[in-house]
């Protein structure tokens, strides 16, 4: 894996459920994980719902292998690049070498 290709920095949330002040709870998105990854997109595909124009841009994000980055799954944790957030679809482990994890990802619908 070359280092040099890690050119842009994304943050990793995670879901949590918080609790608060008189105990009412609530999911919350909190900052995980930050790292550099090498970005790799597909072309940006908009569709109409309801006469609304919707994007479902897909992106695949390369980043290093370290132990918090193999705890991701798909369920709990999205991925923010720029002012813009992404769902994550799929966690590919590269063959389970230990050296790289892609996250294939798709941009949230707000």
């Amino acid at each position: 894996m070359n280092i040099e290709l890690l050119n842009v920095r994304i943050f990793i949330q995670k879901n949590e459920v918080i609790s608060d002040a008189i105990g009412n709870r609530k999911n919350a998105w909190k900052d995980y994980y930050t790292c550099y990854a090498t970005v790799s997109a597909e072309a940006g595909k908009e569709s109409t719902d309801a006469g609304l124009v919707v994007d479902d841009s897909k992106i695949d994000f390369t980043i290093r292998y370290c132990k918090k980055a193999a705890a991701l799954t798909s369920t709990g944790y999205r991925v923010q690049f720029g002012s813009e957030l992404y769902d994550i679809l799929a966690v590919d482990h590269m063959n389970f070498k230990r050296k790289c994890i892609k996250l294939s990802c798709q941009k949230v619908r707000r």
